[in-house]
């Protein structure tokens, strides 16, 4: 209607997928060591109950990666160059919908570091993984159309293993080539596990959904 007053873009309604994207990037912040444990737990409740775009927005304004400029809902987060990750007795992962950089370089003393490419977001073809593990773990888990190189991995009295497997039907979508050393750590590299199946599939003995590959 003429003269209807048009609302501010934070007071617009959020959607689903915009909570989902402000949680991704809220616990990258914390696995890159911007958010205490308890700061991630209190904008996570804040992000999953937000109602509108504003609410979802005030909880990047102070992290580097996102800001105000991210503009939730609009424009999607681009890739970073170098990506690090650093534990001692803790763990860090990335699943769901995050945003693959061109490089990472990953510490693990005697935490474990998780890698999950199922969902994520890859908008480049290689990505460079350096890796320094001692006595703790890091795991790559991939779909058919990621393929990860593990061949320039330096092992001391550790180990790294390779489970997965490229689909021959299609391309590569992305190479992980990971280098670096492993001392009496582990890393590994794995498809993702089938969906468990509901309680009603399981009463019914319905076999296992398929698992979906990322888009």
């Amino acid at each position: 209607m003429s003269g209807e007053l048009v609302p501010d873009r934070g007071e617009l309604r959020a959607s689903h997928e915009d909570r989902d994207q402000v949680v991704e990037l809220l616990r990258v912040a914390a696995g890159d060591g911007r958010l205490t444990a308890e700061e991630l737990d209190e904008r996570l409740d804040v992000a999953l109950t937000a109602r509108t775009y504003g609410e979802l927005e005030a909880l990047l304004t102070d992290l580097p990666a996102a800001g105000p400029a991210l503009a939730v809902g609009v424009a999607p987060v681009a890739p970073k160059d170098l990506s690090r990750i650093q534990v001692d007795s803790a763990s860090a992962q990335r699943d769901g919908a995050w945003v693959v950089p061109q490089r990472m370089e990953i510490e693990s003393k005697s935490g474990s570091v998780k890698l999950d490419f199922t969902s994520a977001v890859i908008t480049l073809p290689t990505l460079e993984i350096s890796v320094s593990v001692r006595s703790g773990s890091v795991t790559l888990v991939v779909p058919p159309d990621v393929y990860v190189d593990v061949d320039d991995v330096t092992v001391s009295s550790g180990s790294v293993r390779n489970r997965a497997q490229l689909d021959p039907s299609s391309p590569a979508r992305l190479r992980v080539h990971v280098t670096g050393k492993v001392h009496s750590g582990s890393v590994t590299v794995r498809p993702p596990k089938p969906p468990r199946r509901s309680f009603w599939q399981w009463l019914l003995r319905r076999p296992r959904p398929m698992t979906a590959l990322a888009r």
